[in-house]
């Protein structure tokens, strides 16, 4: 055996050139399916990234959502969720690790000759923790805030940047719709939901203070919408089946009667999202692997010209004692080495393909070593594959026959 894979060396070192550039299709489909994947891997990740940035195992729960005339009007657009309501559900609810009522509005934010337009979120200090917003500087909000109707404010980032540009807003102080909030704390950068939306672009505010003194529903007990997070991901769905009879009871629901709120978790929008850049990964590494078989082809093409213009020494090799199979192993064994070594180059090309990619473009790759193993194992599949045919051709060949090819 180790005679035939030192004649298959030779053999392949005798035509570098013509090895070398029929090693290019496998070089090119190896090294494209793995920068394909690794695309695809990246994009797969950092989506998974952003969506767990909006919060771990999140409910959201919105009031309204109910239909006049069978026209369904949307949440928010009826029915009446109070904060009452929450502290029932955190309460009562045994499925439920906390909760974060919700009061929102939007207003023009204004410090020194320096105004901006952002969202304002009333709410209370579970808020951060469900959301995962980490504080970047000062504090967070306490319940002492949240008691005393304090009229404080902790900054996204995108906000402090607008207002403060490099200086510290730490114990300075804004106007939100001419009343004065002092800065007591500045949020972590944490990009865009999955959404869209600016996630740093918000200042959040004791839920008290705003709803008597920013909210414009005339309710005071009336909170726009409310964050509850499950003890566990796989509490999820009792989660939400608790938190919907819950309501129904405290809102006095008949049975077969339609809901007055509105329950929505991230697990469709995960589970969506995940089918979504798995399929994109798969097309584009199906895409890449026709680079795999056009270099197959080309393997075989050469192998059936290598076939072609060795006849005679196939024939004086079977008239001093070679079998057949000596003679198949050995063409089978060519096309193998010329797909592995182009496979292994290929894969060189590929990390460097997709390194190039995330350096230029900023665009996450992950080069898995799944993808490198599928890669390296299809170009020899493609070496076997398309190396058979000649091999084959070249082992039935009769001695005399070939003895006697000009």
């Amino acid at each position: 055996m180790f005679e035939v894979f030192r004649t298959a060396i030779k053999s392949l070192w005798a035509n570098k050139t013509r090895s070398v550039l029929t090693m290019l299709g496998v070089v090119i489909g190896v090294g494209a399916v793995i920068a394909m994947i690794a695309v695809g891997n990246g994009a797969s990740g950092q989506m998974q990234g952003v969506i767990s940035s909006m919060g771990v195992n999140l409910i959201m729960i919105r009031s309204g959502a109910p239909s006049t005339g069978g026209v369904r009007l949307g949440a928010g657009s009826g029915g009446r969720l109070t904060l009452s309501d929450i502290r029932a559900i955190e309460e009562e609810c045994w499925s439920i690790g906390a909760v974060a009522p919700m009061v929102n509005t939007g207003a023009q934010v204004i410090f020194e000759n320096r105004n901006w337009s952002t969202q304002i979120n009333g709410t209370t200090e579970g808020f951060f923790a469900i959301r995962d917003y980490r504080l970047d500087s000062g504090r967070l909000l306490d319940d002492v805030d949240e008691r005393s109707a304090a009229k404080v404010a902790v900054l996204g980032s995108t906000v402090a940047r607008e207002l403060f540009g490099d200086s510290d807003p730490i114990g300075r102080t804004i106007r939100v719709r001419n009343l004065p909030f002092d800065v007591i704390g500045v949020l972590e950068a944490k990009g865009q939901s999955a959404m869209g939306p600016d996630q740093d672009d918000v200042i959040v505010v004791p839920i008290t203070t705003a709803q008597r003194s920013l909210s414009r529903s005339g309710l005071p007990d009336s909170i726009a919408m409310a964050y509850v997070q499950a003890r566990d991901a796989s509490m999820i769905p009792s989660a939400m089946d608790e938190i919907a009879a819950l309501l129904r009871q405290r809102h006095r629901i008949p049975p077969g009667g339609e809901d007055d709120f509105n329950l929505g978790n991230m697990t469709d929008v995960i589970n969506t999202l995940s089918q979504t850049t798995r399929v994109m990964t798969l097309l584009l590494g199906s895409v890449a692997s026709i680079s795999l078989i056009v270099g197959g082809i080309g393997i075989m093409n050469i192998m059936l010209v290598s076939v072609t213009e060795r006849t005679r020494e196939i024939g004086i090799r079977m008239a001093i004692g070679a079998r057949a199979s000596d003679i198949r192993i050995q063409f089978l064994l060519e096309a193998m080495l010329l797909s592995l070594a182009g496979g292994i180059i290929g894969i060189l090309l590929g990390w460097g393909a997709s390194h190039g990619v995330s350096q230029i473009l900023r665009w996450p790759t992950t080069v898995s070593g799944g993808a490198v193993m599928l890669a390296v194992g299809f170009s020899c599949f493609v070496g076997v594959f398309f190396g058979f045919w000649p091999a084959w051709k070249a082992s039935t060949l009769r001695p005399i026959d070939a003895l006697r090819f000009e």
